[in-house]
């Protein structure tokens, strides 16, 4: 239990430190993020938390998390043209998401190592990369299942 409550003053620190006025609905989505890296959707946010706060609205997830990526606490990340889903790690990585069960993987990367000669000139603000395909979960599941 100690570990929760440290992790709370970290993350009430965190918002403290941007001048984010605290609230239970802010501190309680960012919480949520943290502790549920799946780069979780408005709605699974919701899920996740309306049994907690049943006062709690989409619309206060979506100022939620507004106020979060302006403060740079937390960034959008948009791999499916219908699908905007939020991930709390906000450092340079990339994104993999496996087509058959939908999760979305981190992976390392040096994005400053990549040269991408055709941008000379170009101001970059954002540097993102993705790729999918099917997860090593999802295709030794289909093996079981081919057997």
């Amino acid at each position: 239990m100690r570990g929760m409550k440290a992790n709370l003053e970290y993350i009430t620190n965190k918002l403290k430190n941007k001048n984010i006025r605290l609230s239970h609905q802010r501190l309680k989505v960012l919480e949520y993020m943290d502790q549920h890296r799946i780069h979780p959707t408005v709605e699974q946010i919701y899920h996740g938390l309306r049994d907690e706060i049943p006062t709690l609205s989409k619309t206060t997830i979506y100022n939620t998390l507004k106020t979060l990526m302006e403060a740079g606490l937390v960034k959008s990340i948009a791999i499916d043209d219908n699908e905007t889903r939020y991930d709390i790690r906000t450092d340079s990585h990339g994104h993999f998401k496996c087509l058959t069960c939908e999760n979305i993987y981190d992976f390392e990367v040096n994005m400053d190592s990549i040269k991408i000669e055709d941008l000379n000139g170009f101001r970059i603000y954002a540097r993102d990369m993705y790729f999918s395909g099917i997860c090593p979960k999802c295709i030794e599941q289909k093996r079981e299942t081919d057997n």
